[in-house]
């Protein structure tokens, strides 16, 4: 599966050398939108994405690592430096996510690389930054999820803070770093020059906190965790139905009008307690109350059947089995087959956002061992031939 590449930036060559998932993530978004990908991996053991994932097979790394070539380089020793050197010295793009200082130890760092290739844009990320008094601190996304200000808000309010359920902090902070990068070609195009991204995964949560920081500046006001609602805004939120749960989103005076149709209590629209956006934010748990219990003597077909005929925004909760079988995703190709050697195919998250002329697509599967393409790219690209491969890999070097 080498699928036909008409991606917007099939002309950039990308070296990535993250591990985890802020780098690899990055990647992964540059890669789908045609970038021609070299993954540099520790000799053996690889990325310790190929290991992570839930149940007996672990396909995450089946996601993070498509669209990309693996190749392996010991980056803390001298030869396999040089080799990423090589690499980096008429590449486009490079990806790190490795502790601020450590390539620059490594004889990696940003003086080093744009005196051999000015034009090199190299995005970084960490978990507060590249300066700062804690930049030199360890980050993992939970940590930089907490000091931007997610954590506190997420949850039951007598609960302590909950998790998301997906690693969202490092994934922001790849897409501002992809961001990035894309803001730096273009500069690029009138400059010459590449330039440095500093993407930290606190500032990344930090962008998406809306008002929470002017909130508290202005009026003291601490935002606390609300559960499943949506404080004052209502009603917007998820309810029980006879086989299952059912989000409505049913706020804005006439759509609230359009919910107590569907429910047969049109009265409700009328209400004093319900009448205006105020009222039902003051009313907020007394109109749940009445919502649940409507939808929970109804099955989730009939409740999406009436907020479908009376247009209000609703919606199924969905885990995997429903994002699998909904003729809508079907009908957008959403979700797309990738090959695998065990299991023939795998389902996965297809690349968004959608390109009418050049578009995104994924064209080759993850690698299936460490170093798999070192003879196609150090050959290719260094000039390397079978046994310059052989005694650095008998080195540990590769």
């Amino acid at each position: 599966m080498i699928a036909d590449n008409a991606g917007a930036l099939k002309d950039l060559k990308v070296i990535e050398m993250g591990q985890l998932i802020a780098g690899p993530f990055c990647g992964q978004l540059l890669g789908d939108m045609g970038a021609d990908v070299v993954k540099i991996e520790p000799p053996e053991v690889g990325d310790p994405m190929r290991q992570w994932g839930n149940g007996e097979h672990k396909v995450w790394w089946d996601v993070i690592g498509r669209n990309k070539r693996s190749v392996t380089a010991n980056l803390r020793v001298a030869e396999g430096q040089a080799l990423a050197r090589q690499l980096l010295a008429d590449a486009d793009v490079m990806i790190e996510n490795f502790k601020p200082g450590t390539v620059e130890k490594w004889g990696l760092g940003p003086a080093e690389l744009h005196a051999i290739n000015p034009r090199l844009i190299i995005v970084r990320m960490s978990g507060y930054g590249q300066t700062g008094p804690y930049s030199s601190r360890a980050g993992f996304g939970g940590i930089g999820e907490a000091m931007g200000g997610w954590r506190a808000i997420v949850g039951d309010p007598d609960r302590p803070p909950a998790r998301m359920g997906v690693s969202i902090g490092d994934t922001l902070c790849a897409t501002y770093g992809c961001m990035g990068v894309l803001a730096a070609l273009h500069a690029r195009e009138r400059s010459g020059k590449g330039q440095v991204i500093d993407s930290a995964l606190y500032e990344a949560v930090l962008q998406v906190m809306e008002s929470l920081v002017p909130e508290y500046d202005v009026s003291g006001i601490v935002r606390q965790r609300s559960g499943s609602i949506l404080p004052g805004i209502a009603p917007s939120n998820v309810y029980r139905c006879k086989d299952g749960e059912f989000m409505i989103g049913g706020n804005g005076d006439a759509i609230f009008a359009r919910l107590a149709d569907a429910m047969g209590q049109p009265e409700l629209a009328s209400d004093a307690r319900f009448a205006t956006h105020a009222a039902r934010g003051a009313n907020q748990a007394e109109l749940d109350r009445l919502i649940n219990d409507w939808t929970a003597g109804l099955g989730v077909d009939e409740v999406e059947s009436l907020m479908v005929a009376h247009s209000v925004p609703a919606g199924r909760v969905f885990t995997g089995r429903e994002i699998l079988s909904d003729p809508h995703i079907a009908a957008r190709e959403a979700v797309v087959a990738v090959e695998h050697p065990l299991h023939g195919q795998v389902r996965m998250q297809a690349p968004m956002p959608r390109l009418s002329d050049t578009p995104s697509s994924v064209r080759r599967p993850a690698s299936r061992r460490p170093g798999e393409h070192n003879a196609e790219i150090y050959g290719e690209r260094l000039g390397l031939d079978a046994a310059a491969l052989a005694a650095l890999a008998a080195r540990g070097i590769i």
